[in-house]
Formats: structure tokens, sequence, C-alpha cells
């Protein structure tokens, strides 16, 4: 068993495609129309063929609530692994990106978190060997 798909929740699909991809650097791997909404997917371009992220338009009831609690804890809404957790923020940093955490080491592993425009907090994080 692996994993093949998960998501994130996002309030403006077509903002959340272009940070994903010209933001982060995420590749498209699915964008097709259902109803007012698109099925749209996004991959890592070190793994294309890998899990892909669904993102989710946030229009069930629940989504809300559930986004709010989540960023009003701090808690990320996904977590993305980067070689060099000092280098991906500066990197972020200047292109505008908000951080909620700057890079924060805790024994093996790295992380920091930002904000993805469309609601959620997003964590990014290198392990040492």
């Amino acid at each position: 068993m692996r994993i093949h798909l998960t998501q994130v929740f996002v309030d403006d699909q077509a903002k959340a495609l272009r940070f994903y991809t010209e933001v982060l650097g995420f590749l498209t791997k699915e964008d097709e129309p259902i109803g007012a909404a698109r099925w749209l997917t996004v991959v890592s371009p070190e793994d294309p063929d890998g899990p892909e992220l669904l993102l989710e338009p946030s229009g069930h009831p629940a989504v809300g609530p559930y986004k709010e609690a989540l960023v009003q804890d701090g808690i990320p809404a996904a977590s993305f692994a980067v070689q060099d957790v000092g280098a991906e923020y500066e990197r972020l940093r200047a292109l505008g990106v908000r951080f909620t955490q700057d890079p924060l080491e805790m024994g093996p592993v790295t992380t920091a978190v930002l904000d993805d425009t469309c609601g959620n907090l997003i964590q990014i994080v290198h392990r040492r060997a």
C-alpha cells in the first residue's frame, strides 16, 4: 500500500494552482472540470508519478470551521519535504510568501511554516540522516 492522493482545501482553485505551481514549484498533474469546480492535482517535479495533491474546493460547510481552527492553533494542513529549509525559506520569502514560523531546528528535524494564501498553513521540513 502507498499514498496515492491527499488533499488540501483551498478557497480559490485558480489562485491555489498559481501558488502551488508558480511559487512552490509543483507541476499540474490533472485539471478536469467537474461541475462548478475542477479535479485539480499537482505533483512534485522530483516524482511526477508519485503522490498527487488535490486542490479541493472549500465548499463543504464543515471545511471553513476546520480550516479556521487549524490556522488559529498554528497547525499545518500539509507538510512538504525539502533539501534545505533555510534556503527554501529565503527563496519563498523573496517571492513574497508569508511565514508564520521561521526555520526551527528540533533535533534531527528543521521546519518552517508558511501561509499558502488559500486558507492553509503549510510546513516545509528536512530530516537529517
